[in-house]
């Protein structure tokens, strides 16, 4: 409801660029343009200092600044107290997911919590854990999915769920016939690595290194910002790579790989996460309790699979 000038005025003011903040609102430049000169015309003034490729503030856009944060955090709780005494969840909600989360929970995650409130608008952004994890403590967004215990003082965690990591491989490969791997079972053997800032790359150098097997001598062949790529290159025969156990189930299931056991076993910490700050409004805690919920479940139902 808040005016949709500041709005736009306050998201050029935060990232300093009319790009940046025509991505982070879903808008073109020109749009973002267009409302930024509506609001100079109505002060009569001008807010924005533009050039050398960077926006700044001029005195007066400071002020403007200033009250249109205070303005727009009173809309939203507004909008959020309207909601909870008509007891009507609705409007969107802005999340950010690490790639397998997104690819192998988010969607049931979503689709459950659209059949109870089917006004609420998730707009997903996808990245990995550690962008997440920065982009929520910016309060760049309202809630964030990632694979690693979160340690930004600025961010609020909820555990929901844990997921073994696991070595794979084709069912022809060297270690195939393994129930469970060591690190120095793999030396000598090619690595497809994910990229980094990937939790699962961070957990498996550090699962190297604690067995005393130095990730820099390790025979890497690919390092790859996708699982689904990994998977393929994997399924191709150029070697083992890691995995959680609940992005393989297809492949499990059709053959077409196999998955080892980790000595000693290692887990990705599925962890939803909220600005510790900002005012949270009763749509992202209904949120987030239903996906804290939706993980346990769906990691105790491929948990039976696996037996």
């Amino acid at each position: 409801m808040a005016d949709r000038r500041l709005q736009v005025f306050a998201a050029v003011a935060k990232y300093g660029s009319f790009t940046r903040a025509a991505e982070h609102l879903f808008m073109t430049q020109p749009a973002v343009t267009f409302q930024i000169k509506q609001l100079e015309e109505h002060f009569n003034t001008r807010l924005l200092d533009r050039g050398h490729g960077k926006v700044t503030l001029t005195h007066a856009g400071q002020i403007v600044q200033n009250f249109a944060e205070r303005i727009l955090d009173l809309s939203d709780e507004m909008e959020s107290r309207v909601a909870e005494l008509t007891d009507e969840l609705a409007g969107p909600i802005n999340i950010g997911t690490s790639m397998t989360i997104a690819g192998y929970w988010l969607p049931a995650i979503i689709d459950e919590f659209k059949q109870k409130y089917p006004k609420v608008i998730p707009r997903v952004v996808v990245g990995n854990s550690l962008l997440t994890e920065e982009r929520v403590a910016a309060r760049e967004l309202d809630l964030g999915f990632i694979e690693i215990a979160a340690d930004q003082p600025n961010v609020r965690r909820l555990t929901g769920a844990r997921d073994e990591i696991m070595l794979i491989c084709t069912p022809d490969h060297p270690l195939a016939g393994r129930q469970q791997v060591e690190p120095p079972d793999l030396v000598g053997h090619t690595l497809i690595n994910r990229d980094e800032g990937n939790s699962v790359r961070d957990l498996t150098e550090d699962w190297f290194a604690s067995a005393g097997v130095d990730v820099g001598e390790l025979d890497v062949s690919a390092e790859l910002g996708s699982l689904a790529s990994v998977k393929q290159l994997v399924v191709r025969g150029m070697g083992y790579a890691f995995a959680s156990r609940a992005a393989i189930q297809r492949e499990l299931r059709e053959g077409s790989l196999v998955a080892i056991h980790m000595s000693p076993p290692l887990y990705n910490s599925l962890e939803v996460i909220m600005p510790r700050d900002k005012f949270c409004s009763r749509l992202i805690e209904t949120f987030a309790e239903h996906a804290v919920e939706c993980l346990a479940r769906r990691s105790e139902e491929i948990a039976r699979n696996l037996r």
